[in-house]
């Protein structure tokens, strides 16, 4: 059947239908809206985030060489000077994702215009549509992805490989990328020698995984922390938020803590410190 079959009227309301149907056009981002948002699909919005979750920069520590390079090239990239996107991989709980917030934070007390961005590893195929937003603001973003690593099967790491290498279109000037992992090349090893042991073309195919992290300019490595660094920190908690102890029993509280974790680690110091504060009566 053939449009001129229907009336007017009809096709009237066949357009109004569709149009119902259709998603409605999601407005420009507003990035004064704030500092930092999180980028979501279905639909494609950029939500802005009132309050970040992060400590201060100088409360982190034991990072002190991951800090100091870190802060250094997002400050110029922050300045319009040439950055490297980086990569914070490394030993669970110490720090990564707190030094990427604390160092925007510092960034952003000194007047300069920077916004940070996260993006889920989940959404990473939609980061093209995510970069068309920032390419058009005069703004400059730190495009953020957080516990990043890929299975045997994922093919995710292809959307994050078109960010780093640009494309034929390039990656816009205002956005660089920082991304955290436990592991430094971004997927276990046994999938990397499993891929090496099945593949055709083996060298290719391993190739083409490991090298994803070769893509960042930058390789800051986070380690475990000593007995002596997991007291600082607690140390420094105490004192940013005014909680007095006894020398003597907050270390044996701290030490007493972290046995029946298992683990010391910057974030078990701040599990500790929380609950230190919530029976010293102090809101955090």
């Amino acid at each position: 059947m053939s449009l001129d079959a229907f009336s007017p009227d009809a096709l009237t309301r066949i357009a109004e239908a569709l149009e119902r149907l259709a998603p409605p056009p999601q407005p420009a981002p507003d990035f004064t809206a704030a500092s930092a948002f999180a980028w979501h699909t279905g639909p494609d919005r950029l939500e802005p985030v009132a309050k970040v979750a992060r400590v201060d920069l100088s409360l982190l520590v034991g990072v002190n060489r991951a800090r100091d390079t870190l802060f250094d090239n997002t400050l110029h990239f922050a300045q319009g000077l040439p950055a490297n996107n980086a990569l914070l991989w490394g030993a669970r709980g110490m720090g990564k994702s707190s030094l990427v917030k604390a160092v925007h934070a510092a960034i952003c007390a000194r007047g300069l215009d920077l916004k940070l961005v996260e993006l889920s590893r989940e959404d990473l195929p939609s980061v093209a549509r995510l970069l068309a937003h920032l390419r058009q603001s005069q703004a400059r973003f730190v495009l953020f992805c957080d516990d990043l690593s890929f299975s045997h099967d994922d093919q995710h790491y292809k959307s994050l490989k078109a960010v780093l290498d640009g494309g034929i279109e390039g990656r816009p000037d205002n956005v660089i990328l920082y991304a955290t992992s436990n592991r430094r090349h971004l997927m276990p090893r046994d999938m990397i020698e499993n891929e090496r042991s099945t593949a055709i073309n083996p060298g290719e195919a391993v190739e083409e995984k490991v090298s994803l992290s070769d893509r960042f300019g930058l390789w800051l490595g986070f380690h475990p922390c000593s007995q002596d660094e997991y007291l600082a920190m607690i140390d420094g908690y105490c004192a940013a938020h005014g909680v007095q102890v006894a020398p003597d029993v907050l270390r044996a509280e701290a030490i007493e803590w972290q046995a029946t974790r298992g683990s010391r680690s910057g974030r078990v110091a701040w599990q500790f410190f929380t609950d230190l504060a919530a029976r010293h009566g102090v809101s955090l």
